[in-house]
This record gives structure tokens, sequence and C-alpha cells, in this order.
């Protein structure tokens, strides 16, 4: 059983290495839709329900994403979304967050280019 639940979770890993490639086929779209179906009724038989919520379910709607929008490193947030959370862990100050993390932001440059000046 272990490794029947490796293999489909391999599948899964193949699936979003093939969703997040520079490159896709369009005419490989539908095969890669009716896989990641049987991928997911094959994760339901070996997990609880309680493992499927919404964000589970949204990958069936993936590679009509990949259809209507194109490659997912063309839209894809999450290094924004990483990048926001750097610049809140500049905030201190409480009543005016914009400006503490320009200060901070502009601190920090000014560090690395006096680091780079002095080596």
């Amino acid at each position: 059983m272990l490794n029947k639940v490796k293999h489909v979770i391999t599948c899964l890993c193949f699936f979003f290495n093939v969703k997040c490639s520079k490159v896709i086929d369009p005419l490989k779209l539908d095969e890669v839709k009716n896989e990641v179906a049987i991928i997911l009724c094959q994760l339901e038989m070996y997990f609880s329900p309680s493992f499927f919520d919404i964000m589970v379910h949204l990958i069936v709607h993936l590679v009509r994403e990949i259809k209507c929008c194109g490659p997912v490193y063309l839209w894809w947030m999450y290094p924004i979304e990483q990048y926001m959370e750097i610049l809140k862990g500049y905030t201190k100050n409480l009543h005016c967050p914009e400006v503490s993390i320009v200060e901070r932001y502009i601190a920090e440059e000014a560090i690395e280019v006096y680091s780079e000046y002095i080596k």
C-alpha cells in the first residue's frame, strides 16, 4: 500500500512539474487533465475525506487556467506574495506602515551598496 501511495504522490508531483514548465504542449493538456482526475480519485482511495478541501479540488481546474492564460510562470503570484511577506516584516510602526517599510527598505539597500563598495 505504501508503494501505491508513493506512486500517486509522485504522479501528482509530475503534474505540477508539467504545469510549471515554461513550454507546454497544448495538444497534451486534455491528456493531463484526465490524468489529474485519475490521480485525485486514487488519492481519495488512500486518504481520509478530511484531507480533501476546496484547495485539492482546485487542482482539477488548473489545466483550464493554463489553456486560458498560458504557462503558469507568466501569471503565478507566488514570488510576489513571497516578497510581500518580506516587506511586511519591515513594518515596525503600525501607525504608518508604508513609511516604516520604505525606511527599512532604503536602509537595507544602502547597507548592500556600502558593503559592496567597501570590498
